[in-house]
């Protein structure tokens, strides 16, 4: 009997608090919440704290009330000189109007609401980048092009209860075999202008070391000629004092030229002179007081 009544009781206390949940429901500040009865919409945009519902008939439907982010897979999108670029690109949104959002969005799901952003955002970039060269959209319109989508989302958002902050272009690169392609282009122009530079390079070695040896040469043969014009006139020297030792003293200059021609027959002990000893040139040897 005790344990019946305490199983009633449970059952009670089990009732009672799945009524008060069913009846009771809460928003946190960054929810909105939808109070749907049979698919119909009783009462939205509640402020945040506790609230009542008609139990075991009410639904409540939370959404995200925060800042979001849609971050998209790069895609492909065509220029105007019909090149392939890869974007990269995301989206802040939220939810401005839960009760439009739910009814223009299947079921008020996230992912769906997700979808329709990025169908937003990527005929945008379609007809922006359509409109452009590739320079122009990595360089010059990045930012007017990011201004444009997000006017353009916001504006297509809107009859869905969103609010688009802002898009950005994260990154505009060509696709891999372009790039590589590219790459390959630029590699052989550096590579070319790097031969230019050595073969210029090599021409002005050239020509320098040209030079140098044309100067060397020329130093060389004026340096000889300088000499042989101090030699030349050291022998006419050489010559005119021997010559006017000659005229002052011929007999001494023959007596000198005589023991010279002596030392150079004589000047080593193997030395052999074949003459006839009564010849001019023995003269000294056998009158030396001549």
């Amino acid at each position: 009997m005790n344990q019946n009544k305490l199983l009633a009781l449970a059952g009670v206390i089990l009732l009672v608090v799945l009524t008060v949940n069913s009846t009771v429901y809460s928003i946190d500040e960054r929810e909105k919440a939808l109070v749907v009865r049979f698919g119909q919409i009783l009462r939205h945009d509640d402020p945040p704290g506790l609230h009542l519902k008609a139990p075991f008939l009410d639904d409540v439907r939370y959404f995200d009330a925060r800042i979001l982010t849609l971050d998209s897979e790069p895609q492909q999108f065509l220029t105007k000189e019909k090149k392939y670029v890869v974007v990269d690109s995301f989206v802040k949104w939220r939810i401005r109007d839960a009760r439009q959002f739910y009814l223009s969005i299947e079921g008020g799901r996230e992912s769906t609401a997700r979808q329709r952003l990025e169908q937003f955002v990527n005929s945008g970039l379609r007809d922006e980048f359509g409109k452009r060269e590739v320079k122009d959209v990595i360089s010059t319109d990045r930012r007017k092009i990011m201004d444009v989508l997000t006017v353009y989302a916001h504006g297509q958002a809107q009859k869905f209860g969103i609010d688009v902050l802002d898009v950005r272009l994260q990154r505009v690169d060509l696709p891999e075999q372009v790039s590589q392609s590219v790459f390959e282009r630029m590699r052989a122009e550096r590579l070319r202008i790097a031969n230019e530079l050595r073969a210029q390079g090599a021409e002005a070695a050239e020509k320098i070391r040209a030079e140098a040896e044309r100067r060397r040469d020329v130093l060389v043969a004026e340096a000889y000629g300088k000499a042989e014009r101090t030699r030349g006139e050291g022998d006419a020297r050489s010559t005119s004092i021997f010559a006017d030792a000659a005229n002052r003293a011929p007999e001494f200059y023959s007596l000198y030229r005589s023991l010279g021609a002596y030392r150079e027959s004589f000047k080593d002990k193997s030395d052999i002179l074949v003459v006839d000893p009564s010849a001019d040139f023995f003269k000294y040897l056998k009158k030396p007081t001549r």
